[in-house]
């Protein structure tokens, strides 16, 4: 029984981490940019969907979309700043970038609001102990996992059933191609951060209420393991991203519920090296040749 409650853990924690891989790996199969800033929007999702929830005094979902609205409008902004000026440098330079708009991000929230936590309030969603088939199951990572498969859904159908669903699948395929069609790259770029953003501002606030804290630096470890995840399912690969997060957070709370509760962070990176060692390209990725 102890074995099925950690799974159930494991698949609500896993279920965050794969809301922030498909923003990473939608950016990376249209762009094929690393966007290392992509914890930080996670990070201030959070911090939105708290100042909508204690500030403005929002319901949960009132301050889940608000906080996926901004957070799209974060993604769009630095994509058009940071990222769309490099669109033909070198993928080390946009690299290099990437990680300088995290610490940007970072650093900026810190001088406007200070380092300290926030807690999220206990009241935000109804705690209770719910029995399933002889396991007790909190209601909360019930609530959480179906809000996250719902996402995902809904991610699925605009991929593939919407406009810009099919403008980004073109442009992800051939850039130069989906050009000539008529399709707006650069828009269709946009659309992809804004998309992703979303995902990720809705793991914050998702993350905030399940985990309580949040700080500043909270995004470096679920954006680095969100990244693990991505390439765990085959980065760029919509998918293997999902599939990834899940295993990810299932993997943790078994080494957690085994008594190693301090590899928990460093498991994720062990899955990492084993994944670059044995299946570079994934478990949903086909291997590439490409030219250098």
């Amino acid at each position: 029984m102890e074995f099925v409650q950690q799974l159930i853990n494991g698949i609500s924690l896993g279920s965050i981490y794969a809301l922030i891989a498909l923003g990473y790996t939608m950016v990376y199969g249209i762009v094929k940019l690393i966007n290392f800033a992509h914890g930080d929007v996670f990070m201030v999702g959070a911090f939105v969907g708290f100042y909508s929830i204690t500030v403005l005094e929002l319901s949960f979902f009132p301050a889940l979309i608000l906080t996926m609205a901004v957070c799209s409008l974060f993604g769009v902004l630095i994509e058009r700043i940071a990222y769309k000026p490099l669109r033909n440098a070198t993928r080390i330079a946009a690299l290099i970038t990437a990680i300088g708009v995290s610490l940007l991000i970072e650093y900026s929230v810190i001088y406007v609001r200070g380092a300290q936590t926030e807690a999220y309030p206990d009241n935000v969603l109804p705690k209770e102990t719910i029995n399933l088939f002889g396991v007790n199951v909190s209601s909360q990572s019930l609530f959480i996992l179906g809000i996250s498969v719902a996402l995902m859904v809904i991610l699925q159908f605009i991929v593939h059933k919407t406009k810009i669903g099919k403008a980004m699948r073109a442009v992800s395929h051939d850039a130069d191609a989906a050009r000539l069609m008529g399709i707006n790259v650069n828009n269709t770029i946009s659309a992809t951060f804004a998309i992703g953003s979303a995902l990720a501002g809705a793991a914050g606030v998702i993350f905030g209420i399940y985990y309580t804290k949040i700080e500043p630096l909270m995004g470096i470890i679920p954006g680095l393991k969100a990244f693990v995840a991505a390439v765990l399912g085959g980065i760029g690969i919509i998918p293997g991203a999902m599939v990834g997060g899940l295993l990810l957070g299932i993997i943790e709370a078994l080494v957690s519920a085994l008594g190693y509760s301090l590899w928990r962070d460093g498991v994720a990176f062990i899955v990492l090296i084993l994944i670059l060692i044995f299946l570079p390209s994934g478990l949903f990725g086909k291997n590439m040749r490409e030219k250098v």
